[in-house]
């Protein structure tokens, strides 16, 4: 059976995201995290043909366009990639966005999307540049130490910044494009050992370093569900990180912190205590 599938594709700060506007499934009506079960179970052979080889890559993010449920939002999304269901993205957003305003569907500079996490506010500023306001992030669990097989002992923190993450402390080892390889290696067996010790939810694993241009606060290296890596900083996991700063009283509100990513480019982030 043939089956046309109209997308647009983009990508932000290195990453791609592949938005579908027709011929997705039809997940009914109601709050978007039931939408997301009835893709999981009933429709995820159509995840698979859109993002994965020979249409896809492992790379790309999927993100399918959905009427909200919320009547205050402009447009409902959800994410998946490779290996299945996300529930936030940052740089899927912003990708997202991008995609709306340059197919007209943004009529001001503020959008409201509803995923299944909840709901992200975007303001796209005159030069074009997007900003969003992500859900409540918070560290969950401090300074675990984890003994990973073939590396030792780990430390890091466990934090929710729309996806879960294994932020590490120690070790902070080098991070440079030509040892991704070696990267990948530490990152997987250290989710292996966090979802061992308890912490099952895990599904990025995130590790730092210096940064590399100045300014910059940090560089990281993230682990995606699957075994592919983030090429851009990770809009969530930057968001699981100024969670872990503010837990520490590393970081003022409103104080901007500078996250790079293994490739070079970066996202700007600051955090704001919820009410």
């Amino acid at each position: 059976m043939t089956r046309e599938i109209e997308f647009v594709d983009s990508h932000t700060a290195g990453e791609p995201t592949r938005v579908i506007f027709e011929g997705g499934p039809d997940l009914g009506s109601g709050p978007l995290p039931e939408r997301l079960e009835r893709f999981r179970e009933d429709h995820d052979a159509l995840r698979m043909a859109t993002v994965t080889e020979p249409r896809g890559a492992d790379v790309l993010v999927g993100a399918l366009h959905c009427e909200p449920s919320d009547e205050s939002c402009d447009a409902g999304v959800i994410f998946f990639n490779n290996v299945g269901y996300l529930g936030m993205c940052g740089q899927g957003l912003i990708g997202f966005v991008e995609t709306l305003r340059y197919l007209g569907r943004v009529e001001s500079g503020v959008c409201r999307v509803e995923t299944p996490v909840g709901i992200v506010e975007a303001k796209v500023n005159d030069a074009g540049a997007i900003t969003f306001d992500n859900v409540v992030s918070y560290r969950k669990a401090d300074r675990v130490e984890l003994n990973v097989s073939g590396y030792g002992s780990v430390l890091g923190d466990v934090a929710w910044g729309g996806n879960w993450f294994f932020l590490t402390r120690e070790p902070r080892p080098k991070l440079s494009f030509n040892s991704i390889p070696e990267l990948l290696d530490l990152t997987r067996a250290i989710r292996e050992a966090v979802n061992q010790q308890g912490y099952p939810e895990v599904d990025h694993i995130e590790i730092f370093g210096d940064p590399i241009r100045q300014g910059n606060q940090s560089r990281n290296f993230v682990l995606c569900p699957g075994l592919e890596y983030d090429r851009s900083p990770c809009g969530t996991g930057t968001s699981a990180k100024l969670a872990c700063l503010a837990a520490d009283g590393s970081l003022a509100p409103g104080e901007k912190w500078v996250q790079e990513g293994i490739i070079g480019t970066s996202f700007t982030g600051c955090f704001q205590l919820s009410e």
